[in-house]
């Protein structure tokens, strides 16, 4: 293939995208895919240290689009869009704005591939719930003629799309490493479950570029309050976050069936 490959992610709050794709978008940098990144929301509820030293949502938001910067660079990202949702609320965001929103960015940088959570949002988190559905909302509009041009832009229609699924040995590394992922949405508790081995359907090798996924998310201090003693962690920990990305195939127009990928470009090339 002639053209530039391009990688979108599409998530819901800085860190998701070096902790959750670091691997995949340093390794696709390195090989001179141009990688994309829509934020939906700054992170601005996200504080992670005593609450007297919360800086509020205003600042705290500055602080983690700066975080968030500082990642892209290590990462080799092209841009970062931002949609500018505020954390915690995007499950209320007015679907038709946010659709549009991604529309526009899908169509002006035409990705081949998309990558963003999947519909039980990893732990459960309404947010990441949240901008699946509306990355598969928009996946659609932006290839529909009738959806209208946006900006003068026309249509486009991305060949493959991406749910991240945890493996079991991901979600060991998180709970071994950082403790239970959880929270209670509704009056219940959300915890974070692994994908069937069977049920993952592309394998990433991306155990060179782990430093790298490690220094991107050793931006976002204010998200890793126990820095230093994770910092300190052997390479084999290291390595079971960011050794292997797992995806499951939630669509493809170049090929599918059951035999597992080892590149998410795997019929683009």
């Amino acid at each position: 293939m002639a053209e530039t490959l391009k990688l979108m992610c599409i998530l819901a709050h800085p860190d998701d995208e070096s902790l959750g794709a670091g691997g995949i978008l340093a390794k696709y940098a390195a090989e001179g895919v141009e990688t994309h990144l829509i934020m939906a929301t700054r992170g601005e509820r996200g504080w992670m240290g005593d609450a007297k030293d919360d800086p509020g949502p205003e600042a705290l938001g500055r602080l983690r689009t700066g975080e968030l910067q500082a990642a892209a660079q290590v990462l080799g990202l092209r841009d970062v869009y931002f949609l500018d949702y505020i954390d915690g609320n995007l499950d209320r965001a007015e679907p038709s704005d946010a659709i549009g929103k991604i529309v526009r960015h899908l169509r002006q940088v035409r990705p081949h591939v998309v990558v963003t959570f999947d519909p039980f949002g990893a732990y459960g988190h309404p947010d990441h719930i949240a901008i699946s559905q509306l990355t598969q909302a928009a996946i659609v509009a932006a290839a529909d003629p009738a959806y209208g041009r946006i900006n003068g832009e026309a249509p486009h229609r991305v060949a493959k799309l991406y749910y991240m699924a945890d493996s079991q040995e991901l979600v060991d590394a998180y709970l071994s490493a950082i403790g239970d992922i959880s929270m209670n949405v509704d009056g219940i508790e959300r915890r974070a479950r692994p994908w069937e081995d069977w049920a993952i359907t592309t394998r990433i090798d991306t155990a060179r570029y782990w430093h790298q996924a490690w220094q991107a998310a050793a931006c976002h201090r204010s998200q890793l309050p126990d820095y230093e003693r994770l910092s300190q962690l052997p390479e084999q920990v290291f390595l079971k976050f960011w050794g292997c990305q797992t995806y499951y195939r939630a669509f493809s127009l170049v090929n599918g069936g059951r035999q597992v990928e080892h590149d998410l470009f795997e019929g683009l090339r």
